[in-house]
């Protein structure tokens, strides 16, 4: 028996030459994070497409979900003097992009984090730059909707967000890439009341909307004369519609106001065959 101790010894020596790669790599498969979309970086010509078509300038604060190496996060700070900053789950990513904004002079205006970017906080950004796939974009939709602020800009590299249709989208020359740019719509489903001087005299009267992202149709009541209204919508935090008189299709009046919260307060001008002149209008949300 004791002469099949070295034998035994030499069995082990071989099986723990041959499970160490294994162990190996399950250990760096461990600490490897699972990617919900592979880094690809975007071409410097759709960068610059992208902070154009999002206009983004000094005051903005950009929050960049999945920003790879920085570069798109960098350039607006560098170009357009954005502040802002960057999260990615790959640590190899957040690396670089630190490096790269050292190296572009503008460590002082953006920050990366290693972060998962659906636990990103996102409400303090004026734009969301996104390169994703569409099933991120999808998933990530109703957080972008909920949590922005009315009138934050969203922007995505060649990726769409489903049924909510973008505002704009721009072939870019060159690159064979596409920009959809969306703005957050405020909420303004449901009844309003109205009140404010009219080219008829001083009106009360209901408006309700039905919305769609930023699609909306509405209904008004509590006119003297049946009335209809027609090209209805909401940008950011803007509202637009027009009260047509049912029977006379001339007499149009142009509602145009700011939402804020359960209240909208704007300016309304007659138009066609209503009397000219602009006049205050306000609305308050009524109660469900």
């Amino acid at each position: 028996m004791t002469g099949a101790f070295p034998e035994i010894r030499w069995y082990l020596l071989i099986a723990t030459a041959v499970l160490c790669p294994a162990v190996l790599h399950a250990a760096e498969t461990a600490e490897r994070p699972k990617l919900d979309v592979p880094f690809v970086p975007t071409n410097q010509q759709t960068v610059d497409a992208m902070l154009r078509v999002a206009n983004v300038g000094p005051n903005d604060f950009v929050i960049d979900l999945g920003s790879g190496d920085g570069r798109i996060l960098i350039t607006a700070a560098k170009q357009r003097g954005a502040r802002g900053f960057g999260v990615d789950i790959d640590p190899q990513r957040v690396s670089e992009a630190v490096e790269n904004a050292k190296a572009a002079g503008v460590s002082d205006r953006v920050r990366f984090f290693r972060r998962n970017l659906f636990e990103t906080k996102i409400a303090e950004a004026t734009v969301v730059t996104l390169y994703l796939l569409p099933r991120v974009n999808v998933e990530l939709r109703p957080r972008l909707l909920a949590e922005l602020k009315p009138g934050t800009r969203v922007v995505s590299h060649d990726f769409d967000m489903g049924d909510w249709q973008a505002d704009l989208r721009v072939s870019v020359r060159g690159a064979g890439s596409e920009v959809y740019f969306w703005v957050i719509p405020a909420r303004v489903a449901g009844r309003w009341q109205v009140k404010g001087e009219a080219p008829r005299g001083r009106q009360s009267f209901e408006v309700e909307f039905k919305q769609k992202y930023q699609e909306l149709e509405a209904t008004v009541r509590g006119f003297e004369r049946p009335a209809v209204v027609r090209d209805a919508r909401i940008d950011g935090d803007r509202l637009l519609f027009t009260v047509v008189d049912d029977a006379d299709f001339a007499h149009r009046v142009r509602y145009e106001g700011t939402v804020s919260g359960n209240a909208i307060s704007g300016l309304l001008r007659g138009d066609g065959s209503a009397p000219r002149g602009e006049h205050k209008w306000r609305a308050t949300r009524a109660a469900p």
